[in-house]
């Protein structure tokens, strides 16, 4: 019997791109955007900037999947994906990956400013090169390392507005980048057994649940510590704070939940509520943003004109 060849479809090539990861990095450039001025994002960067970021992301992840078939194909999560099943063969991902990369630096380049091109440029090669072939593999504390290359949209956005690096990009980043552990060590824990069977080095497979479990709590703490920065700098105001501390503690509440190791759902869980606890501080640290330049909260204002 002939073997059955499966074409590819347009949601092949769009699911190699992680368009819901995407769409998360949107949400905290568009905030780091926001966030780098007190008037309005001129539109054309708004649009321009973030077609660029998501099309560099974009072929990013699809490096990640062309690395990754042969591991993908033997953990159940992934197993269906387009290049682990052959639907898209190596060639047609790699050529995909460079017309999108190269799109998306360009668009950058061009039509935003070339400090934003190249720190997505050097966002791409540390995420699609040197996190997947080098550290994803090496070392238990590939997420922490890796991370930063992923805590970089809302600089990205930050940049794309003033064309400069400053402080307050580098902190949105700081949060992003405390962020990452406990959110990937909490879907490692779920699939712990997946990862010892491909050999890759997650945390509960070389140090144990446990140990995972407690660095998930610290780091949680030390992310909920963070979060309260933007406030106390005076770059955002008391809406963002509540805001901020109240995901923080439903944040925590979680990685307690999974300290105390009984209830077998709390892993996924816990990675899901990170995801959407991400997303949401960073649409009050818009809001909240919104409304400090419109006056409605100065409190944080004064305090840093206090301390100046």
């Amino acid at each position: 019997m002939s073997e059955v060849i499966v074409s590819a479809t347009w949601r092949d090539f769009l699911e190699m791109c992680k368009p819901r990861v995407v769409l998360l990095m949107l949400i905290c450039s568009v905030a780091g955007m926001f966030l780098a001025t007190s008037s309005s994002v001129p539109l054309d960067i708004l649009i321009y900037g973030n077609i660029g970021i998501a099309l560099v992301a974009g072929s990013a992840a699809v490096v990640n999947h062309i690395a990754d078939a042969h591991i993908d194909a033997r953990m159940a999560r992934t197993q269906s994906r387009p290049v682990a099943t052959g639907r898209v063969s190596n060639r047609e991902a790699i050529i995909f990956s460079a017309v999108t990369g190269i799109l998306g630096f360009a668009m950058l380049w061009f039509l935003i400013n070339p400090l934003t091109a190249w720190l997505n440029l050097a966002s791409w090669v540390g995420y699609g090169l040197i996190y997947t072939f080098f550290l994803k593999r090496a070392t238990p504390q590939n997420i922490v390392i890796g991370g930063l290359f992923g805590a970089a949209p809302p600089l990205f956005g930050w940049t794309a507005v003033t064309n400069s690096i400053d402080p307050g990009g580098l902190l949105l980043v700081l949060i992003i980048f405390v962020w990452t552990p406990p959110h990937f060590w909490a879907l490692a824990l779920e699939r712990k057994d997946e990862y010892a069977e491909v050999g890759m080095p997650m945390l509960p497979v070389t140090h144990g649940e446990a140990y995972t479990r407690l660095h998930i709590l610290l780091y949680t703490i030390l992310l909920v510590l963070c979060t309260i920065l933007p406030y106390l700098i005076g770059m955002s105001g008391l809406l963002y704070l509540a805001g901020a501390l109240a995901l923080g503690g439903g944040f925590l509440f979680w990685a307690i939940v999974l300290m105390r190791n009984n209830n077998p759902r709390a892993p996924m869980e816990t990675f899901r509520y990170s995801i959407v606890y991400l997303g949401a501080l960073f649409l009050i640290l818009l809001l909240d943003h919104y409304l400090l330049v419109q006056g409605i909260d100065i409190a944080p204002m004064e305090l840093q004109r206090v301390m100046v």
